[in-house]
């Protein structure tokens, strides 16, 4: 029973990965286009931490006779597909403006449609389940907990690097919306 379990939820996970990497297609290619104006270099930073903590959750370093229980893998098979349709949802809404690195275009809009209206950095959340994903279904503990914590801090990195842009840009406006909307997580602004 639990040998067809994880079979299911390394299924799941795979298929999970391919939908959440391929929401990212079409916004890439619409940025294309567009010159990026202005960056915030600090961004690397945290693109550097968030890459760490991915690490931790796809590292093969287990004791032996590692097992996840069942619930754990159910677990993973519950927020694997929220979080894919929240990726899809947020490059929708994104699209034209989204960046790898933290940057702003010549046009570049305050996106506040779909499901930038609960969150101002959806697809950090998005990313943070597909890391919670992941190690439920394969990550040893301190690993899981390592690549948790790096992920953390390098999407802390992040926010602070794309809001200090936005708020540049746009000002009250930008304010208006930091102080009305949650981050990434629903008790962080």
């Amino acid at each position: 029973m639990l040998a067809m379990l994880r079979i299911a939820a390394f299924a799941v996970l795979s298929i999970c990965w391919i939908g959440w990497a391929s929401s990212f297609i079409k916004p890439r290619r619409s940025a294309a286009g567009h010159k990026k104006v202005v960056r915030a270099s600090s961004s690397r930073w945290g693109i550097f931490f968030v890459f760490l903590g991915f690490m931790g959750v796809w590292t093969y370093l287990q004791p032996e006779g590692f097992e996840k229980s069942a619930v754990s893998l159910i677990a993973s098979m519950v927020i694997g597909p929220p979080s894919v349709a929240l990726a899809w949802a947020a490059t929708r809404h994104l699209d034209k403006h989204w960046r790898f690195e933290a940057a702003l275009s010549e046009d570049h809009e305050l996106v506040r449609t779909g499901p930038y209206r609960w969150l101002r950095h959806p697809i950090y959340a998005s990313m943070l389940g597909m890391l919670i994903a992941t190690g439920l279904v394969k990550a040893w503990w301190p690993l899981f907990l390592a690549g948790v914590v790096f992920f953390l801090i390098g999407t802390e990195i992040r926010v602070r690097a794309e809001d200090g842009l936005l708020a540049a840009r746009f000002g009250e406006e930008f304010a208006h919306y930091k102080q009305s909307t949650r981050a990434y997580l629903p008790f962080l602004r």
